[in-house]
């Protein structure tokens, strides 16, 4: 009998929740009028509108009018970095980022600088930590704004993103963060982090692709991505997606009401499966703070391989992965943030990401664990990287056990 297909991927996208289909679907056929309408489909559509964006910011502790419905994710970041962009162009022209930012953030970014903006790229240390100090220093009187994200899609980490933002406050500088990966997994108050932006997508956690939010605190004001109709108070031009609001504010809800104990329930999953694979198979680096990181996040470099090998061998298993952001999953190039942590480009192609979610079990851990090391023999005999290393002919720099900052950690020299 066939196994299970068992989904590791959650950090890519999550399925539907039933719940939130139960709530949508009676949407899709019975109010379909559009919002914007002076009759009473319209009218009924518009209410259903409101009161899930009524319902999203009770759950976020914000005012209604703080909150905008966008397509994702990416939509919103694009939107709080070229707004800023484009309404602060008379004050400057400097934005700031990490070196580590979703490709929304940093394409957005480039985009920028090719209109004549200037952008500084700020380093992190080996776990993937932004130093607030470090955008202190990097702050000047024509910096605009600062976006660095609340925890990284890749190898999980969290951001101090509450002292970042007060650190740009006290310099009068908009702070955005990208909290696409964090919502639904760790508590976020865009008051208490202090926030001026904050991106959102309902997708990750069990909402239905193509709905995102955008938190604008009151009183910020930023130039219109899209341009057209009056919807969104005159801030996001286009027809309202009414089923998926409604779905986005359901999700949210059931999302944020598990999350005390689904965090801790992913939390033991997630420090198991990292201690069973680093005992059995070794040569292999866990990327990403051991601890201050999403509950759900595994992400671990083995050496001398490459990370989409592993993922068809798994794949043929039955487990469905990643080497990385979905994002850039058809790019052969290894990924910006294992480099960003000082990973050679050697070490970081043989990456893994294992993202939990919901459904995963104690008896999916452990089936994982069982088949990972076989598929990693196995792909290392093939390695003449691995070859090399077994004769002698190169050796794997380790740091130190208990190193706090591995920053080039891994790499490879010649004999």
């Amino acid at each position: 009998m066939e196994n299970k297909r068992i989904y590791f991927d959650h950090a890519a996208t999550t399925a539907v929740r039933p719940e939130v289909l139960s709530a949508i679907l009676p949407i899709f056929e019975n109010v379909y009028g559009n919002p914007s309408s002076f009759y009473n489909e319209g009218y009924e559509a518009h209410d259903y509108i409101e009161q899930s964006r009524d319902k999203i910011a009770e759950l976020l502790n914000v005012s209604p009018k703080e909150i905008f419905f966008t397509s994702c994710g990416t939509e919103s970041d694009n939107w709080a970095i070229k707004g800023t962009a484009f309404s602060k162009h008379k004050k400057g022209k400097h934005l700031i980022t990490s070196t580590i930012e979703h490709h929304a953030v940093l394409h957005s970014m480039q985009a920028l600088e090719k209109l004549g903006y200037e952008v500084t790229y700020l380093d992190v240390d080996g776990y993937g930590f932004v130093d607030p100090q470090d955008v202190e220093k990097a702050i000047r009187p024509d910096t605009i704004l600062v976006s660095i994200m609340m925890a990284n899609n890749e190898i999980g980490t969290i951001q101090p993103i509450a002292e970042i933002a007060e650190i740009c406050h006290a310099k009068g500088v908009l702070f955005h963060t990208d909290a696409v990966q964090a919502l639904g997994a760790i508590p976020v108050s865009p008051h208490d982090l202090g926030a001026d932006m904050m991106a959102f997508s309902g997708h990750k956690f069990y909402a239905p692709k193509g709905i995102g939010l955008m938190y604008i605190k009151q009183g910020v004001r930023i130039a219109n991505f899209m341009d057209g109709g009056a919807q969104e108070r005159r801030k996001r031009a286009g027809t309202e997606n009414t089923p998926y609001i409604a779905g986005i504010a359901k999700a949210l809800e059931l999302a944020l009401a598990d999350m005390p104990e689904e965090s801790k329930r992913q939390i033991a999953l997630r420090d198991d499966l990292i201690n069973q694979i680093r005992s059995n198979i070794p040569y292999t680096k866990l990327n990403g703070h051991p601890s201050k990181r999403l509950p759900n996040n595994i992400n671990l470099a083995f050496e001398f391989i490459e990370g989409e090998s592993i993922l068809l061998f798994l794949n043929q298993l039955g487990y469905q992965a990643s080497s990385g952001s979905a994002c850039t999953s058809g790019s052969l190039d290894p990924s910006h943030v294992l480099l960003a942590i000082g990973l050679s480009h050697e070490v970081a192609h043989g990456s893994l990401r294992l993202s939990l979610g919901r459904e995963n079990t104690k008896d999916d851990i452990d089936r994982i664990a069982k088949d990972l090391p076989g598929i990693i023999e196995r792909l290392r005999l093939m390695s003449p990287l691995y070859a090399d290393f077994k004769s002698g002919k190169i050796k794997n720099i380790i740091p130190e056990e208990g190193t706090d900052i591995l920053k080039g950690a891994l790499k490879y020299e010649i004999q």
